[in-house]
């Protein structure tokens, strides 16, 4: 749910070393793959297909930070929380950060991720997850 790439770009110009943008919109993965080139980067790895399909045959890897804004109440919100926790995604000590409709349902946990905060801004909510240390 990479959208037009902002969250992205805004990473890698605040430093990110490497970014990971899945997007199955055509006409935003183009914008995408249209920018990074502008920008002669090669720090953003564009992936063109839908997020549900890549992860289960994604490399093995953790990622630091996960952003993830699925359309607004397509019901996506609680499949992407178990998609992310399935995969093993996110790294110790690691965000992932879903943008919803401030009208969605909030959910505070999805297997070892835990909703740490969430705040509402106009029609849209970010909520913030952290993953549960395991004993």
């Amino acid at each position: 749910f990479a959208g037009t790439g902002s969250i992205s770009f805004e990473l890698l110009s605040r430093g990110c070393g490497r970014v990971t943008a899945v997007e199955a919109n055509r006409a935003h993965a183009a914008f995408i793959a249209k920018i990074a080139g502008e920008l002669k980067t090669d720090a953003l790895e564009l992936i063109r297909g839908d997020v549900f399909r890549y992860l289960p045959s994604a490399p093995k890897q953790t990622f630091d930070f996960i952003f993830a804004d699925p359309p607004y109440a397509c019901g996506d919100n609680v499949r992407v929380l178990a998609a992310v926790d399935a995969g093993a995604l996110l790294a110790a000590g690691g965000f992932f950060v879903l943008e919803q409709g401030a009208d969605e349902p909030l959910i505070t946990h999805s297997g070892r991720l835990s909703l740490m905060r969430e705040r509402c801004y106009g029609a849209a909510r970010i909520c913030f997850y952290t993953q549960e240390v395991q004993k």
